[in-house]
């Protein structure tokens, strides 16, 4: 693995599914791109979760030992044309930390578990990218993966609508036909099920004038290809022949009798429970025709990886501004500290002997922007109220790791704090979120008056001892005379530091 290199015109996309990790890696060519090599290895992640959601070791082992095969195509590929994403096993396993853990060992590259309507988005701007259909159209697509089934509306490159529900082929394989039997009952208990996960947004569903509807992924794609084993030369999904199909499916007794050519061995244990869960949602849509689509999550994350940089920074920016709207954030002020956390940063920067990257810096300014959000709750406890509205918000371009290290940055932004209540994250290292904090902290301290004049050039910030941790504030002499609440402040967060090692902060006027 190496970390740059600009010549390089290969990239991979890893969807690290709750049946199956699929690898698909690409050739950039000018403005498109063309596949080169595919790889599937089903892991049945999902099959592993007990009933307390943790993941088994077997499943864990069968997970690195694929990344591990992964890893050998993957030799020499710098780790920005790599992007891999986890869903609902990773998404909702509470021991994800030993599997990412291990997976560490054998795979060089950072694993992204993304939240469910971040699935969703992701699957739609896939879909969408690579049909061949009018922009302004309003499209739906659907998804029934191994552990949940995403769904979204939108017109253009914009979601209008992203939902994922808790139910899959896998997790509905081991709950309504734990013995791979068929029957009507199991069937219809399934079906219900699924309609019950998307009760509350049908009637939304039902009221947009949808002009195409699009389904995606393996049940979805056995559909189709049954479909046309069974002579339906379009392979389009209408109620007739979803029905009809089926009624042929009741009719075998197991699930490994079901004797469609295009059906796989693998796909087999998983087939009868996605299908009840697609005629579930189906019906409960009042869809009239659906087509299938080759494109999906991994043809998502290639679109946003391949195309255009720009694209996640411009979706996370407007994802920014979308919650300032929502809590009627004070933009001003909120600037503010972002410009003086950004000032902060450089002098630090420059002086330590840590390298943060972008994507984290970017983290710093994101928290900066957001961290009064839950001022509308209650300035009483607000780092509170603010990190619980980040971390439970719907928050596009960001994958759920980087939620919640938004979430945790603004939780310990003010009052006391203790180092080891930071939670383990993967993707970053804690050595490099400590700085951030501190950071911000001071960024947000200095503020304090909600002057809009304030000039961060008052303020210079150095390191000392080469130790990253340690930061001295010189404060100009003539502002430090006019702002003698700001001075008490300080010497506050300064004892606040000295129950935190290795952070110490050191106040000097000059």
């Amino acid at each position: 693995m190496t970390s740059e290199n600009n010549n390089f015109n290969e990239y991979a996309v890893i969807d690290l599914g709750s049946n199956s990790f699929y690898m698909l890696v690409v050739k950039k060519v000018n403005d498109s791109y063309n596949v080169i090599y595919k790889n599937k290895q089903n892991t049945h992640l999902a099959t592993g979760l007990d009933d307390e959601y943790q993941l088994s070791d077997s499943s864990i082992r069968r997970g690195v030992a694929s990344l591990t095969l992964f890893a050998e195509r993957l030799n020499g590929f710098p780790v920005n044309h790599v992007k891999v994403v986890g869903t609902y096993a990773l998404r909702v396993a509470k021991n994800r930390h030993k599997f990412l853990m291990a997976a560490a060992k054998v795979f060089p590259y950072p694993i992204e578990v993304v939240s469910g309507q971040e699935e969703a988005r992701l699957i739609y701007i896939g879909a969408i990218n690579n049909e061949s259909v009018a922009k302004s159209d309003l499209k739906l697509i659907i998804d029934v993966g191994g552990g949940s089934t995403e769904i979204a509306i939108g017109i253009n490159s914009t979601p209008i609508l992203v939902e994922s529900r808790p139910m899959g082929c896998v997790t509905y394989a081991k709950q309504f036909f734990p013995e791979q039997k068929i029957d009507r009952q199991s069937f219809d208990r399934a079906k219900l099920a699924a309609e019950q996960q998307v009760e509350k947004i049908i009637k939304s569903v039902k009221s947009k004038n949808i002009a195409i509807a699009f389904g995606s992924s393996g049940t979805i794609k056995s559909i189709y290809n049954i479909l046309l084993d069974i002579g339906v030369t379009d392979g389009i999904i209408t109620p007739k022949r979803l029905d009809d199909l089926v009624s042929y499916v009741l009719e075998f007794k197991r699930f490994s009798d079901i004797d469609y050519p295009s059906l796989s061995k693998a796909r087999k244990h998983v087939f009868v429970s996605g299908l009840a869960i697609f005629y579930g949602v189906f019906k409960a849509f009042d869809l009239q025709k659906l087509h299938y689509t080759q494109s999906a999550l991994r043809e998502g994350i290639l679109h946003e990886m391949v195309g255009d940089n720009k694209i996640n920074q411009d979706i996370c920016q407007q994802t920014i501004h979308n919650l300032f709207k929502q809590y009627n954030v004070d933009e001003t002020h909120a600037n503010q500290v972002a410009i003086t956390a950004k000032h902060f940063f450089k002098q630090w920067q420059r002086a330590s002997p840590v390298v943060i990257d972008k994507t984290l810096e970017s983290m710093l300014y994101w928290s900066a922007l957001l961290h009064e959000i839950g001022l509308s709750i209650n300035f009483s406890g607000i780092q509170k109220h603010s990190a619980y509205i980040i971390r439970h918000s719907n928050m596009p371009g960001f994958n759920e790791e980087q939620q919640f290290l938004l979430s945790t940055l603004v939780r310990y932004h003010r009052r006391g704090f203790k180092l080891d209540t930071i939670p383990y994250f993967s993707l970053f290292d804690n050595k490099q979120i400590y700085p951030l904090l501190q950071i911000l902290r001071l960024a947000i301290l200095v503020n304090n008056q909600r002057s809009n004049t304030l000039n961060p050039d008052v303020f210079k910030l150095a390191v000392l001892d080469n130790d990253p941790h340690k930061i001295e504030l010189i404060i100009d002499k003539e502002f430090a005379k006019h702002n003698r609440l700001i001075l008490l402040d300080l010497e506050q967060e300064q004892q606040y530091w000295q129950q935190n090692k290795p952070c110490q902060l050191g106040i000097k006027i000059g």
